[in-house]
């Protein structure tokens, strides 16, 4: 039988006119098909002109932006909006010698950036709180959040404030700022990249090594085992949970919270392996952002761990604003409880959030307050282990609160696991869930592998030969296609 062309020939212009249309429905992410078929092609040419700065930086901003239109539509509109405000300000602010004018500039953009943020991200929720408080008949708004506000957002608050503070000068071009702001490896879900660190690679323009792309490539591959094949399978289950938490047995639900425990873990941080080793693979260093946090001891630990771009974010942006630990010891408390408050308003805008940001604060401020006794605390293998436990325990109880639908919802997951639970029926659940207690296994044994063997597996890659490394790569995606879910599912923190 002779193919079909006019068919053929009206699909292909269909899926190549697709490429120009933004789809709600399907956001591009760094786990699709499609956006690795558009990177080989991105890789060679922005190869091709990073000799020429102005060339190379004019490219990456328009693929970026094209990357965020496919994200999230026409807000790639109000990124460019905000990156010339902030542009022009900080230009403005640094031709004024006067520090009053000058603090007045900062918290102009701030001011306009806040707000944009709030709009978008708030809106509903202050007014939901409102009409509740006055009973009235609330009718949320349609607003639709831009995908990554909350990350460039940040961005931008840091680069102004810098250039107040005159840690860094502003980029002599808006165009060096928006390739910053824009810079799609950390667009849509961080790290967020600060504007001392970033600049100046910009500046500086120092093409990828050999080590820099395969480690990048190396990266990529953890991260499309982390949330492409680990995450995106274990959440088939955890979901069940969460949706229905009244249908399941103590046992299920505990599976269900530790399932959802590693299931973030694996989700964020697999996303940020990704945008590093993109980063990597084009020069860039974006810096650490997850370092094995359920490794933790305590939740000061965990936070240096957990995040770490928000976590930096949040020390020197607010907590140290705040007044730091430099006004006494009721202050350092309270700076640490309401930074953790900012922080869990800033995941959501939703009372669970609050609350899970504000636990997050009073265990800081418990930890704290409690060093004098744990520092005569001999450390052994006991001591370790009880803190851990502890640490681990109170993190995954919490991310209940994160994850759950509403508060009873949380309150009664947490009450299933402490009322209904049963020893008995492990083996069942084992016998029914075999591959998913398989790979949780694997994970946690994964997590807890030292990092200097896992800095060793990744040289081996490296130096590998390049059949190696294409074996590897298509083992990976062949385990990815035999545990996916019927469609590709979108970062946890795409929502953020």
């Amino acid at each position: 039988m002779l193919p079909d062309f006019p068919e053929i020939t009206d699909t292909a212009i269909h899926n190549f006119t697709g490429l120009f249309k933004y789809d709600p429905t399907a956001p591009m992410l760094f786990s699709s098909g499609v956006f690795w078929v558009l990177f080989l092609v991105f890789l060679p040419v922005y190869a091709w002109l990073k000799s020429s700065r102005s060339k190379m930086t004019i490219f990456v901003i328009l693929f970026s932006l094209y990357f965020y239109y496919k994200s999230s539509g026409l807000f790639f509109l109000m990124l460019i909006g905000t990156s010339l405000v902030d542009w022009v300000i900080s230009r403005i602010m640094v031709c004024t010698r006067t520090r009053g004018a000058r603090k007045a500039l900062m918290w102009l953009s701030i001011c306009i950036s806040l707000s944009i943020l709030g709009y978008f991200k708030y809106a509903n929720f202050f007014l939901w709180n409102w009409n509740q408080m006055v009973e009235g008949n609330f009718q949320p708004l349609d607003i639709i959040l831009p995908v990554g506000i909350s990350f460039y957002t940040f961005q931008s608050i840091s680069y102004i404030v810098d250039v107040y503070k005159e840690k860094i000068k502003p980029t002599r071009t808006w165009f060096d700022y928006l390739f910053f702001l824009s810079f799609f490896p950390a667009l849509v879900a961080g790290p967020i990249v600060r504007a001392d660190y970033f600049l100046p690679q910009i500046r500086k323009n120092i093409p990828a090594s050999h080590a820099d792309v395969w480690g990048g490539m190396w990266l990529i591959i953890v991260g499309i085992i982390k949330k492409a094949l680990i995450a995106d399978y274990i959440s088939q289950f955890n979901d069940l949970i969460f949706n229905d938490p009244s249908l399941y047995t103590g046992v299920q639900t505990l599976m269900g919270v530790l399932g959802y425990t590693m299931q973030i873990y694996c989700d964020f941080s697999g996303y940020s392996d990704m945008a590093i080793g993109l980063a990597l693979m084009m020069g860039f260093r974006l810096g650490i952002n997850f370092d094995s946090p359920y490794q933790s001891r305590n939740l000061t630990q965990f936070w240096r761990r957990w995040h770490i771009s928000l976590s930096f974010w949040l020390r020197d942006y607010v907590y140290i604003p705040l007044g730091g630990n430099r006004k006494g010891t009721f202050r350092t408390y309270l700076n640490n409880f309401l930074t953790m408050l900012i922080g869990g308003l800033w995941h959501g805008a939703a009372w669970k959030f609050v609350f899970w940001g504000a636990m997050h604060g009073v265990g800081l401020a418990i930890h704290k307050a409690f060093q004098p006794v744990l520092r005569r605390i001999p450390d052994n293998w006991f001591t370790i282990f009880i803190s851990w436990a502890l640490t681990f325990v109170y993190v995954s109880l919490l991310w209940v609160f994160f994850r759950a639908a509403s508060f009873e919802d949380s309150v009664l997951i947490i009450k299933n696991i402490f009322v209904e639970f049963h020893w008995n029926q492990i083996p069942q659940f084992f016998e029914a869930r075999m591959v998913w207690c398989v790979m949780m296994i694997a994970l946690i044994i994964m997590h807890f592998i030292p990092q200097s063997a896992a800095d060793k597996a990744q040289i081996i890659f490296i130096k590998s030969p390049w059949f190696v490394k294409l074996i590897s790569f298509l083992i990976v995606v062949q385990l990815v296609i035999e545990f996916m879910s019927e469609e590709v599912s979108p970062f946890i923190y795409f929502q953020f």
